[in-house]
């Protein structure tokens, strides 16, 4: 087995296999309202679900965004599932375009405004995640240093659920068809979906 330390990154590669390893990561499509009122949609592969009480999400930057600019700003975002028959437009709103730049119009996406929050989630997404901002941190590094990345936290405060992808009280995974990054330009969805129970101690 290889071994290679991260301060140098000599692993001989053709590309950094570390996105490879931490994967399957859902996508958080991440929607916002800036205070000049443009709309934003981006996806973000560094997402995850860090509490369920209270409920909190979270989402990294590698960079300062617009994202985590409006959410600054505005303290609210809205976060929609990329389901496999929305994961080419999803693709489209990853494009770097000048501020302003509403990505729903660039990949054909109906923005609707949240209920209880001021920020605009896809329409024809299955299910939505409103959210209020808890608090925006950069994390250190080992010397202390903070890094390029910005995390947003927030707190859902309300879900919008497609009943369509519903059946015998869950979500079915293989209607939804969440999609996931899995390193390099490679994706997942839920069409392989399996199940296991936990185990009984003793």
């Amino acid at each position: 087995m290889m071994f290679y330390d991260t301060d140098s990154n000599a692993h001989g590669l053709r590309h950094d296999p570390f996105k490879a390893i931490v994967a399957p990561r859902p996508i958080g499509w991440i929607g916002t309202k800036a205070t000049d009122g443009s709309l934003n949609l981006a996806p973000y592969s560094f997402f995850n679900a860090v509490s369920d009480r209270p409920k909190l999400v979270m989402f990294s930057s590698s960079g300062y965004k617009d994202s985590i600019r409006s959410i600054e700003e505005t303290g609210v975002f809205t976060c929609s599932l990329v389901s496999r028959d929305l994961a080419e437009r999803m693709n489209v709103t990853s494009a770097a375009v000048p501020r302003g730049t509403s990505e729903f119009a660039l990949a054909g996406l109906t923005p609707v405004a949240g209920r209880l929050v001021d920020a605009p989630y896809v329409g024809e997404a299955h299910a939505v995640l409103e959210c209020r901002m808890t608090e925006i941190v950069r994390p250190k590094t080992l010397s202390g240093d903070l890094a390029e990345s910005w995390i947003a936290f927030g707190a859902v405060v309300g879900i919008h659920l497609d009943e369509a992808i519903v059946r015998e009280g869950r979500i079915d995974m293989a209607l939804a068809s969440p999609v996931a990054r899995m390193g390099y330009m490679d994706y997942c969805d839920g069409s392989d979906a399996f199940e296991m129970f936990r185990p009984k101690a003793g």
